[in-house]
């Protein structure tokens, strides 16, 4: 069912027998999800934007056709972020599960900042796990490269007492200082973090005093686990200056060397799927 936030923001709202969920067109941006019974998964900034051209901050952010800021010649993250997507379809596959579509077409204005002919599907399954499946469409004549990510926010009871678990013996860099390193054991954060690792072939785990919650990907060979912690925290947009506290984002990625290539006629899926017990 499509709503609208009193100053015009259109959203989807999900309601099933066991869960429920929230999209924003904007972005195809899923911002809640609640599995009967369960804890919550994903973390929503109460003072984030609900407003045109803002990212929304918490929830899962698509960043396309770029992750970071690679290449200069687009906004961080790419452009999806803001783009109006169009509601394909909302379907009842049971009543316990829901699939929706979102889509985004190349226009005038995207072919100014990627001067490619694509289709972005957006699939959104919600049941008693959520699944997450981003489709890039080549319909250019001409080969493009993506790098991307499902930039997910994780809400954790406090961020002292959590541990990623998956990630052993990978390979990662830390952006914050250009160095790469092997990751010994399970992930703790106790300061700002920001790590790309590669060769990522398992499911990961994030293991909170409240909840396990389980990742597992398709399409990706590259995660990412950011935590802003307390001074880059406080000085960026929609965000309370204690919020470090309450959320971990770990991101299913295809980042740096794991760029994919999508020929023309062909498409890339990148997607994960999330429960928590």
């Amino acid at each position: 069912m499509l709503k609208k936030f009193p100053n015009g923001f259109t959203y989807v709202e999900v309601s099933n027998k066991i869960a429920r969920a929230k999209i924003a067109l904007q972005g195809a941006h899923i911002f809640e999800y609640k599995c009967k019974g369960k804890k919550e998964i994903l973390w929503l900034s109460p003072t984030s934007f609900f407003q045109e051209g803002k990212a929304i901050r918490g929830g899962i952010p698509i960043c396309w056709p770029r992750f970071g800021v690679l290449d200069k010649s687009m906004p961080a993250h790419g452009f999806s972020r803001t783009a109006l997507f169009e509601l394909v379809y909302v379907k009842e596959i049971d009543e316990s599960t829901t699939e929706v579509l979102l889509r985004l077409r190349d226009t005038k204005k995207s072919r100014e900042i990627w001067d490619y002919r694509f289709e972005l599907d957006v699939v959104f399954i919600i049941g008693d796990t959520l699944s997450v499946e981003l489709i890039t469409k080549n319909f250019d004549d001409k080969e493009f490269m993506v790098t991307q990510a499902l930039h997910t926010y994780f809400g954790v009871s406090d961020i002292s007492d959590v541990k990623i678990s998956g990630l052993e013996d990978k390979v990662y860099i830390d952006t914050l200082t250009d160095t790469n390193a092997v990751q010994k054991s399970a992930v703790v954060i106790n300061a700002e973090c920001d790590r790309v690792y590669f060769d990522v072939d398992k499911e990961l785990s994030l293991l909170d005093e409240e909840k396990t919650i389980s990742l597992n990907a398709v399409g990706s060979c590259s995660a990412v686990v950011w935590n802003p912690w307390i001074e880059k925290g406080s000085k960026m947009s929609g965000m309370k200056a204690e919020a470090y506290k309450e959320f971990v984002c770990i991101e299913t990625a295809n980042a740096f060397d794991d760029f994919r290539i999508v020929k023309p006629g062909e498409s890339h899926t990148l997607g994960v799927t999330l429960s928590v017990k």
